[in-house]
């Protein structure tokens, strides 16, 4: 279903960029420590795992698997945030850094806006951990668009109790394309930049593809993805990519209880990017408000203070279906001091 939300952004803040900016860049980092866990993978690769330490939980206890978006790891804001309102109800949390996110990844292949297969390797991985255990999935944007692609290929197969996707690029080449234009080419370039750096770091330790591209060349998501992404990961093309990566196609086969959060003025894409109602299954609550920004939706508390509505409103959802998670009494105080 596709509702109204009931977020209301800071007055200071109703601007799209200022949302974006301020939650990402200017926020204060939330404390967080951590037990790393390193997979090692089928394929001779491996995934690393972020994992909030155990503090005495039982083998029920629910366990969110956080996402992160592109270019995103466990130094994103909105990451630890939410990791630390799971820990607050109760919940184990784990960050999943997608493959070559947290350092280089051993195969040429790294992770896209697509890519599925690790997401459910790491689901049977801690399913197998905690066999007791319910289990939900939060993801951010690239992360979002991946989470939604697996529980629309699974369907009602899914091992998923719930799960909570955020500002999500639902049609990737209508996404590359309105990033291209105004302010919004800024993101774009900030976030290629990253991609090169992460790649030229990447081919310094592995064998380069033949022929090795040009990054210089590569300004905008279409010529990265057709000279890195899709050739790297098993697409023909950019195009060929974005056709089989983005997730609204499998919309319509989610029947895990999921919530989806998404804000008109998302300055990566454009308002018409928004799923109809008929493209929305029963199980997908779609929460559309009118400010928010790309993974911003900071709110005003008392005297002012912001707030991180996101850690309000996703804990509240995964607490509708995990009902071993705590009221919010405990979560308040990690809000106040995070």
């Amino acid at each position: 279903m596709l509702i109204e939300s009931e977020f209301k952004p800071a007055v200071w803040l109703r601007n799209a960029h200022a949302q974006t900016v301020f939650a990402s860049k200017m926020r204060p980092s939330p404390p967080l420590v951590v037990e790393p866990e390193r997979m090692e993978l089928d394929d001779g690769d491996f995934l690393d795992l972020s994992w909030l330490p155990e503090c005495g939980l039982g083998a029920d206890a629910p366990i969110v698997i956080v996402l992160h978006g592109l270019n995103g790891s466990l130094e994103s804001k909105y990451a630890r945030g939410l990791m630390r309102q799971a820990h607050a109800r109760g919940g184990r949390a784990v960050l999943l850094h997608f493959r070559g996110a947290a350092e280089p990844n051993r195969l040429p292949r790294s992770y896209h806006s697509g890519e599925t297969g690790d997401l459910g390797t790491v689901i049977e991985h801690v399913r197998r951990r905690f066999p007791q255990a319910p289990l939900a999935a939060v993801g951010y944007s690239l992360g979002g668009n991946v989470l939604l692609k697996y529980l629309g290929e699974q369907g009602s197969a899914s091992p998923l109790a719930c799960a909570a996707a955020v500002s999500v690029p639902y049609d990737l080449k209508r996404c590359a394309e309105a990033i291209q234009h105004g302010l919004s080419r800024v993101y774009q370039a900030h976030m290629i930049n990253g991609l090169r750096a992460a790649y030229d770091m990447k081919f310094s330790l592995i064998d380069t593809p033949s022929p090795r591209p040009d990054f210089r060349r590569l300004r905008t998501f279409p010529s990265f993805d057709n000279a890195v992404t899709a050739p790297l990961n098993g697409f023909k093309d950019a195009e060929d990519y974005y056709a089989r990566s983005s997730s609204g196609p499998f919309l319509k086969s989610i029947r895990t209880p999921t919530l989806a959060l998404h804000a008109r003025d998302d300055p990566f894409m454009t308002p018409d990017i928004i799923p109809a109602p008929a493209d929305l299954p029963s199980a997908l609550r779609l929460e559309v408000s009118a400010h928010g920004g790309h993974v911003g939706f900071v709110a005003a508390g008392r005297f002012g203070k912001p707030v991180y509505w996101l850690e309000q409103r996703i804990p509240a959802f995964l607490s509708d279906h995990l009902p071993t998670l705590v009221p919010a009494a405990h979560a308040r105080r990690a809000q106040e001091t995070g």
